[in-house]
């Protein structure tokens, strides 16, 4: 895919109305695209946004640049701001991001009885509505969306192809879900009698709240009884998996294929690394951050770092790891230390016998 390219440009000045901060340079310099620091195009626009990008910046070839502090040493026009990437993101958003117009409601797609639809709605062929469906306004529906009866779809949501939103479920207003997620599967739920395994049924629902972002196949299944519920804010990667009766807190961020187990509640601001596993019935604080490939198997308490199978807090984490890496010289020492008591224990089996050096040596003449 070619980079982000507008057909007529803007000057720095127009970016600095937008990110703020303070201009170094020509206000009136022209921007085109936007480019990373690795792709020289004199007519885009990059981002510094910490010193060690700034030692390596010398030789960049941009037309300007967003920073976290003026660089004099280099020859081109800067925005200082206090976060250059935030400020990059603000930029996509308002210049190079399209907003496509609405385009209605194609033929064919399949709805029940008593849809509701809200104005300017995008809903592409072969989406299927449910009886008593409820869709917000400017809602994106496209092809192959099924939306289960009793549902509801908040004002500005996009669902991207093939999402399914099983029945009784809610989604609240500006909600992104990229292709292939399931929300309102039945939750993982069976007791065991004699040998075989018994459904029970999944009874509940989910809830997804304002600004969630769902990537691609990831599941969120409905409640035994109640709801499952994502608060709002929260971005979950690819490939993630939230159980039945689960709750997650505002504003997370659950990296790809990060799998919770059912009843567990997570508190807000948390940050949980790629396929971390997390148990059933257990809570996690506020402000937690949850390793890579972490095995959580225990409550944790609020503004704590983990990491490891099982969890523990970081800094043990990293001993526990430093001495994984040392095991096979370890194990080497330990033989050895082994083969020395196996000598100990026969020479006190033997009283009378003396030590190998002793034996080996000289005597001494009386």
């Amino acid at each position: 895919m070619s980079k982000p390219q507008l057909p007529s440009p803007i000057t720095l000045a127009q970016i600095h109305e937008v990110v703020g901060g303070t201009i170094h340079g020509d206000g009136q310099t022209a921007i085109s695209s936007l480019t990373s620091l690795g792709e020289a195009d004199p007519q885009a626009l990059s981002f510094i946004a910490n010193e060690k990008l700034a030692k390596a910046a010398a030789s960049l070839r941009v037309a300007a640049l967003l920073v976290h502090r003026h660089l004099p040493d280099l020859a081109v026009p800067q925005i200082v701001v206090d976060n250059p990437l935030l400020a990059f993101a603000l930029v996509a958003q308002k210049f190079f991001v399209r907003v496509p117009s609405p385009c209605g409601i194609a033929e064919p797609i399949t709805q029940g009885s008593d849809v509701q639809i809200g104005s300017d709605p995008s809903i592409w062929p072969f989406v299927t509505l449910g009886d008593r469906v409820t869709i917000g306004h400017r809602v994106t529906l496209y092809p192959g969306v099924f939306i289960g009866s009793d549902s509801r779809i908040g004002d500005d949501s996009v669902l991207y192809p093939n999402v399914v939103v099983r029945e009784g479920c809610s989604l609240g207003a500006r909600v992104v879900v990229h292709s292939g997620t399931v929300i309102g599967a039945d939750g993982f739920g069976y007791v065991q009698h004699q040998g075989r395994h018994h459904k029970i049924p999944q009874l509940g629902g989910v809830v997804i709240e304002d600004d969630v972002e769902l990537g691609a196949n990831v599941t969120v299944d409905r409640a035994t009884f109640g709801r499952t519920l994502v608060k709002q804010g929260t971005k979950v990667d690819n490939l993630v998996q939230i159980a039945h009766n689960v709750t997650v807190g505002e504003h997370c961020i659950l990296v790809a294929q990060v799998g919770i187990a059912g009843s567990t509640t997570i508190g807000r601001h948390v940050m949980i690394g790629g396929q971390a596993g997390l148990s059933d019935h257990i809570t996690i604080g506020d402000q937690v951050m949850i390793a890579a490939q972490s095995g959580v198997n225990r409550s944790v308490e609020s503004n704590q770092i983990v990491g490891g199978s099982p969890a523990m807090p970081r800094e043990k984490a990293l001993r526990v790891q430093g001495v994984i890496f040392q095991l096979p010289e370890l194990k080497q020492l330990v033989r050895d230390l082994e083969q020395r008591v196996v000598t100990l224990e026969h020479q006190v089996k033997e009283p009378g016998r003396r030590p190998a050096r002793a034996r080996g040596g000289k005597s001494k003449k009386k």
